[in-house]
């Protein structure tokens, strides 16, 4: 049986398991351009998946260097138009679940494996996405759910003490649902930051799709444990590779 083999996979948002078509990129390139920042679609594409102030932190430390006097107030001002500007945009459109992602969640689930959808957004926007989508429906105050949900957990960047490509993301699923060993647990992602922390949080599998933000020459050059067209293809990798033909 699969949960013999695996009891979690952790996903991530945005662009595993809900359709990202660079929207993420162009609030960034907006809120670097209004705040005097010159930076490069390609240098914000590198960090993909990480916790999103992590990333003005990084802009402004690499202009104005680590000390400046200013840092702090430059970072939080970025920073904040960035999340004016995403929160706009997630609660002005529509959004939609990736392909394969939803028989995904329904194939684990039925087969005893709990799901839970990770993301470098700051809980307030990641409600408007949990949202739109529906995802939020059966779960309690601490987004965990009461039994009749798609997701079994929602976990936000600003609720662990690190995000990506640190492993606390996943190590809060973990404990959530009394898991203590790394190698139950499965991440899926699409970026090179969400392979790394699947790697550093020591999961069985660490994979990526490649049908998200970075193609699959990209993600060849990060560690993992596989590269998946779609979500769509994440049920026959896992009976292939856990070996459960005929189980």
């Amino acid at each position: 049986m699969l949960s013999d083999k695996i009891s979690l996979v952790v996903f991530g948002m945005a662009g595993t398991t809900m359709v990202d078509n660079g929207e993420i990129e162009q609030c960034f390139l907006e809120a670097c351009s209004q705040n005097g920042l010159n930076v490069s679609r390609a240098q914000i594409k590198s960090m993909m998946g990480w916790s999103k102030i992590m990333v003005f932190q990084t802009f402004w430390r690499k202009k104005l260097g680590s000390d400046h006097p200013d840092l702090d107030d430059k970072v939080e001002e970025s920073y904040n138009t960035f999340c004016d500007l995403l929160e706009a945009h997630y609660e002005n459109n529509p959004q939609f679940p990736t392909e394969g992602a939803l028989e995904a969640f329904e194939w684990l689930r039925d087969n005893g494996v709990k799901v839970a959808v990770t993301t470098g957004f700051y809980r307030e926007v990641t409600d408007i996405i949990l949202e739109k989508l529906g995802w939020d429906e059966g779960l309690d105050e601490n987004y965990v759910s009461t039994g009749d949900s798609i997701i079994d957990m929602s976990i936000a960047s600003d609720e662990v003490q690190k995000g990506r490509p640190h492993p606390f993301l996943i190590q809060k699923a973990m404990k959530q649902f009394g898991i203590l060993d790394p190698k139950k647990v499965v991440k899926v992602g699409h970026t090179p930051v969400e392979l790394a922390a699947g790697k550093n949080a020591k999961c069985l599998l660490s994979l990526a799709v490649t049908n998200g933000s970075h193609t699959e020459a990209d993600l060849l050059r990060s560690d993992n444990d596989g590269l998946l067209p779609s979500l769509a293809h994440l049920k026959g990798f896992l009976e292939k590779k856990l070996d459960l033909a005929g189980a």
